[in-house]
């Protein structure tokens, strides 16, 4: 076990884990019963992360979301609950990726991925430290803009349904809003989709 607690609670992929116990004669079975018995935790094919058993380290959904799928970084819900910038725990970690949509479902919890384009996903990644480790996060004035266009079902074209939304339906915290950085939110009402509302949500934040 001592080999798997040197692995700490990054998710690692199967080349890595067969580098492991590469004095085993069938590498692929010891990483089945490893699997079996609880010590490893699938979270895709050919992906895992040792159970904090064994590590001795709680996983970390976030970092664990930046591993399975990417290019992504964490965003929406996910990444104003990592700000604690709304109250509401959120059961379902998401991401934005230049890749298609997809959705993964583990013991960890369930992740899924939304497609952006590319110069739209570039606008306001930050790099934030989870535990030890460094994972790639939207700022909050992005996992907003993030919130705002990629919810499908989600209109608000006027400013007054804008702040509803956010002080009532999400209870933001509109006191940490209104010190947001305004360029971020600028630079993703040029370059993403839903642009009246993030003009409208630039105006709010400006007011």
């Amino acid at each position: 076990m001592n080999r798997l607690k040197s692995i700490g609670n990054i998710p690692v992929d199967y080349s890595v884990l067969e580098s492991v116990f590469s004095d085993y004669k069938y590498p692929r079975n010891k990483v089945a019963s490893l699997e079996m018995n609880g010590s490893l935790i699938r979270l895709k094919r050919g992906m895992y992360v040792v159970s904090p058993s064994v590590s001795g380290k709680l996983v970390s959904a976030e970092l664990t979301a930046n591993h399975i799928y990417g290019p992504s970084y964490i965003s929406m819900e996910s990444a104003l609950r990592f700000y604690s910038l709304i109250p509401e725990n959120v059961h379902t970690v998401k991401s934005m990726t230049v890749k298609r949509s997809r959705e993964f479902n583990n013991l960890i919890g369930r992740f899924s991925y939304i497609y952006c384009d590319t110069a739209y996903y570039a606008i306001g990644i930050d790099q934030k430290m989870d535990e030890n480790n460094t994972i790639l996060i939207a700022s909050p004035e992005k996992a907003i803009c993030d919130l705002i266009v990629y919810t499908p079902t989600l209109r608000l074209r006027f400013k007054k349904s804008l702040k509803t939304y956010l002080e009532e339906d999400i209870r933001l915290d509109m006191e940490a809003f209104y010190k947001m950085n305004s360029e971020i939110i600028r630079m993703c009402s040029i370059m993403g989709k839903k642009k009246n509302d993030l003009k409208n949500l630039l105006k709010l934040l400006e007011e």
